[in-house]
């Protein structure tokens, strides 16, 4: 028998088309043909050709043109003249030339059967060209670009070749927010269709995609495209910025390991069992060790995660600018931060910022506003105003023993009128009920009235109106609030009365009764001298010692000065840390320190400060073997990057200048994300789920 029958007959086996490797292996190890095993190899190379040509012959017309379609869109070399810079090519190029470009297929105006109007757009959606189409006139053999852009889809990826033609009585110079080519259309020749888009998939500038659709979201919405472009500039800035100035760009590993800095980590199961890494919360470790690695100035743009709440400005994996500088303190650092961002602000957004930044404490900004990343935009202040109110009326507004009282005052309006039934529909909506469930009391409101007694404040008393701080006066339709509070030292991000000056601004701002502030306002401020610790809780994590606090923002953060190194023996709460938060209109851009630089200092904060189990400070001991080989001071500071962009492409939520954002439970809901591990993942990793 021949080698070519020996594969037929290989092939006919489970009807010519389910004959597997072994049967013909075995076929042609039989006694008619040898088995040499080149003979073997032969004969098996023989029954697959044949197997790979019935195949051929069977397959369906569907699937040929599968294949067809695809192989049209396959271009030679000369693909790469259609370049990024259509605009000018079009622009600059003579009538009567020919052209090729490619794009998405735009909106389609049929004049009749014989002439339309096609957009098309770049295919970076930044300008748009119109092309012109009529059928053929002759019986040529090629295909009707007329016909077939009238049978593609909106947003239909496309190649068209054609004459360029003077577009003659031109209007609008921009179509659906890009710049139409207003000098030059292209009489169109040919079109080749790159794709084809599902019939069940509709594409129109004002449908809202939800997250599932992302990547049509971002097709067609020019503002979130634009902002991710704007984001790009900026980091190419930012870095042109820093080499100039000596920083150097060095990555860190993202597999790394559980360490208690302080907030919840994602943990990375290995096959050897009982083994895992952690992802970053930030480089601050790694970053730490290269200054005792002898760099002077590091910096990357960080991919960090945290197992977090999620809100608006927070991701739980997120993107930050790390910084840190060798033989440093605050001041470099802090300086270093004001130049970076004054460059990105004039840049990229063409805006100026002042020369230097503001400084305000702590305790300072909570006190004023409220909050620890104030937003100076609006003006009112917060007063304690205790010392002028009697004992009955505080007893009335706080069941609180020896409470402190705040005030502040917003002119809402000129009328009493309007402000009451502002604040009347305030705190009856969802945004002001939850100031009403307070445990300390609930917000008293006085609006001042000139028709009335005391100007409307009557209820104060006698001592108030005349005694009370100049700066809390009320003039006609003036909002004045106030908040009891327990008297201790100010603690946490914000008080109760600071989160509702803020609801109060926006409220009103909302309904057009104070001006919002000027797209082109960053007021910037540097926040200093936080508490070096805070009290624990149960939503943080901390670093799980038993003290009953834990590091304010990491258990790396030095004391600010030699006083608070003195404090940490007698007085730990007390101790001030060497730590900056640079703020913008209420945003917290970004915070860093003064890092402890000795390694007995560092343990001596694990073990008698925050008394951490001695199995815990051991996870730090490569941090401490470090320290130990003479690291020089250091400082530096983390930006958020996905804040920073928010701000300066004027969005409230981070997920506007991400790609691909997580949903507000931690999902990605275009390849959802996450998902189940499957019993054979479960194996491999050596785990096992409990109820």
């Amino acid at each position: 028998m021949s080698l070519a029958i020996a594969s037929r007959h290989a092939l006919r086996r489970d009807n010519g088309v389910r004959s597997s490797y072994a049967e013909i292996s075995r076929f042609c190890r039989t006694p008619h043909h040898g088995t040499t095993p080149n003979r073997a190899g032969l004969c098996l190379r023989h029954a697959t050709q044949g197997f790979a040509t019935s195949q051929t012959l069977n397959r369906d017309e569907n699937l040929q043109k599968t294949l067809d379609d695809f192989k049209a869109t396959i271009r030679p070399s000369s693909w790469k003249h259609l370049n990024d810079e259509w605009n000018v090519r079009i622009t600059n190029s003579p009538p009567g030339g020919k052209i090729e470009v490619s794009g998405y297929i735009s909106a389609r105006r049929d004049v009749s059967s014989k002439l339309s109007f096609t957009m098309l757009r770049h295919r970076n959606q930044e300008t748009c060209v119109q092309l012109v189409s009529k059928p053929l006139n002759d019986e040529a053999d090629r295909p009707d670009a007329h016909k077939t852009l009238r049978l593609l889809k909106e947003w239909t990826p496309v190649i068209v070749r054609g004459k360029l033609v003077e577009r003659k009585g031109a209007q609008n110079n921009t179509f659906a927010g890009m710049n139409l080519l207003s000098t030059r259309e292209i009489a169109v020749e040919h079109v080749q269709p790159l794709n084809s888009i599902s019939d069940d998939v509709i594409i129109k500038d004002d449908t809202v995609f939800g997250p599932d659709q992302r990547h049509l979201q971002l097709r067609t919405d020019s503002k979130l495209r634009s902002d991710l472009i704007q984001r790009s500039k900026a980091m190419a800035r930012a870095r042109l910025h820093l080499n100039d100035v000596n920083w150097k760009e060095i990555e860190t590993p993202l597999l790394f390991k559980s360490t208690p800095e302080g907030a919840r980590e994602f943990l990375v199961p290995t096959r050897q069992k009982g083994l895992a890494y952690a992802l970053p919360q930030s480089p601050q470790q790694y970053k730490q060790i290269l200054m005792a690695s002898g760099f002077t100035k590091y910096y990357q743009f960080a991919r960090c995660f945290r197992d977090e709440d999620l809100r608006a400005d927070r991701q739980p994996e997120f993107t930050q600018l790390d910084m840190e500088m060798s033989f440093a303190n605050e001041e470099d650092v802090m300086g270093e931060t004001e130049a970076l961002l004054r460059e990105l602000w004039y840049k990229v957004i063409k805006k100026k910022t002042e020369k230097e930044f503001p400084r305000m404490t702590y305790q300072e900004a909570m006190a004023a506003y409220g909050s620890d990343k104030p937003d100076l935009r609006f003006e009112a202040k917060i007063h304690t105003i205790t010392e002028h109110l009697t004992t009955d009326l505080i007893s009335k507004i706080t069941s609180l023993q020896d409470p402190a009282v705040d005030a502040i005052k917003i002119p809402i309006s000129d009328d009493p009128k309007t402000t009451r039934k502002f604040v009347a529909d305030f705190l009856d909506s969802p945004d002001g009920k939850i100031f009403l469930d307070n445990p300390d009391g609930q917000p008293g409101i006085f609006i001042g009235d000139l028709s009335q007694p005391m100007q409307g404040l009557g209820p104060l008393g006698y001592q108030y109106v005349m005694e009370g701080p100049e700066t809390l006066a009320v003039e006609n339709g003036d909002l004045l609030v106030l908040q009891a509070r327990p008297k201790a030292p100010l603690s946490g991000g914000s008080t109760m009365l600071g989160n509702l000056r803020l609801a109060l601004y926006k409220a009103a701002i909302a309904k057009g009764l104070i001006e919002a502030p000027a797209s082109t306002d960053y007021k910037f401020v540097w926040i200093t001298d936080f508490p070096l610790f805070t009290p624990s809780s149960d939503n943080e994590p901390g670093q799980g010692g038993s003290a009953g606090f834990s590091s304010t923002h990491h258990p790396f953060t030095a004391p600010k000065t030699p006083e608070d190194v003195d404090l940490l023996l007698t007085s730990p709460s007390s101790a001030v840390a060497a730590h900056y938060d640079i703020v913008v209109n209420g945003v917290e851009l970004g915070g860093g320190s003064r890092r402890i630089h000795s390694a007995a200092m560092q343990e001596f904060i694990f073990k008698d400060i925050l008394k951490m189990k001695p199995e815990r400070v051991e996870d730090f001991r490569h941090l401490l073997d470090v320290l130990r080989s003479g690291c020089p001071p250091h400082a530096g500071i983390a930006l958020g990057w996905d804040r920073l962009m928010a701000v300066m492409c004027g969005r409230d939520s981070v997920r506007d200048v991400i790609a691909f954002p997580k949903s507000g439970r931690g999902e990605d809901q275009l390849v959802k994300s996450p998902n189940r591990m499957t019993e054979e993942q479960l194996g491999t990793y050596h785990l096992q789920l409990r109820e």
